[in-house]
């Protein structure tokens, strides 16, 4: 099927969520699922591949109209929100390859042209991210609960005076913030080798900062392993209570995700349409 054309622009694009294979559920099971711009969704065939694809407007998906896209927060935060309920979707259903956030195509024959260039590549992740999921975990160090948490507030220090009191608090303080930094960092160390034995990769992404980081304190380690997931609760089970009694420390674990950590997209991909 070839892609539809858009009634305001006179013409439309191939928009990418994703890659499986040939004869999974994933050519039948996303029918009630929306795609980008309520548009439904279909495959795109090549050799043993499928693409997830749906069709989107030229003039908000061509190079210019998603530069603009990428600088209007809300617009992107629901082209992100989309994209990502798509690739979910369709995980849930079969083993698929998340695409990168505005994977573009002029049309469904330049898709298949891209199957077909990466065929190997793409089947050979397939068979690696076979029956896995992506789990993250990631560290919170927040020395203002490792304060809390010791029960020392101003009153302390009230009999020292007031400028005397000011100044060990004010080391109090910096010694505090500094032993939660150390505690989040021995915490964080003991992460790899406790589910070494249930995640077949592990990949180091940049700690959330800003508006990513919506959890308390501030997020230092922000990793991501691939687990089997047959494998899921005896990862979990592992990092249970590892930050207990460690003032100002916090472990959290995400997911199960689908393996936007462990896929290649592309690399025509991110908004440069061929």
């Amino acid at each position: 099927m070839t892609a539809e054309v858009d009634r305001a622009t006179g013409s439309a694009m191939s928009y990418v969520y994703a890659v499986g294979r040939a004869g999974t559920p994933l050519e039948t099971a996303l029918a009630a699922q929306p795609g980008l711009e309520g548009t439904p969704l279909r495959t795109v065939r090549a050799g043993e591949l499928v693409a997830l694809v749906s069709s989107v407007p030229s003039a908000l998906y061509g190079t210019e109209g998603v530069k603009a896209q990428m600088e209007d927060l809300d617009r992107l935060e629901v082209l992100a929100r989309t994209h990502h309920a798509v690739v979910e979707a369709a995980y849930e259903h079969t083993t698929v390859l998340p695409m990168r956030l505005v994977t573009v195509y002029l049309d469904d024959e330049r898709v298949r042209d891209m199957l077909g260039d990466r065929e190997a590549e793409f089947s050979a992740l397939l068979g690696r991210l076979e029956g896995h999921v992506e789990l993250g975990v990631k560290v919170y160090a927040d020395p203002r609960e490792a304060v809390t948490v010791s029960g020392r507030g101003p009153e302390a220090d009230a009999a020292a005076g007031p400028g005397r009191a000011y100044l060990q608090r004010r080391r109090a303080t910096q010694q505090s913030h500094r032993e939660t930094y150390r505690s989040a960092g021995a915490v964080a160390a003991e992460v790899p080798a406790l589910v070494a034995g249930f995640a077949s990769a592990h990949v180091t992404h940049r700690p959330q900062q800003g508006d990513l980081a919506q959890a308390a304190g501030e997020n230092i380690v922000n990793d991501a392993y691939l687990v089997h997931g047959t494998r899921a609760d005896a990862f979990r089970a592992a990092l249970t209570g590892l930050a207990d009694g460690v003032p100002g420390v916090r472990v959290e674990i995400t997911g199960p995700w689908a393996p936007y950590s462990f896929a290649t997209p592309p690399a025509a991909g991110g908004g440069e349409p061929r």
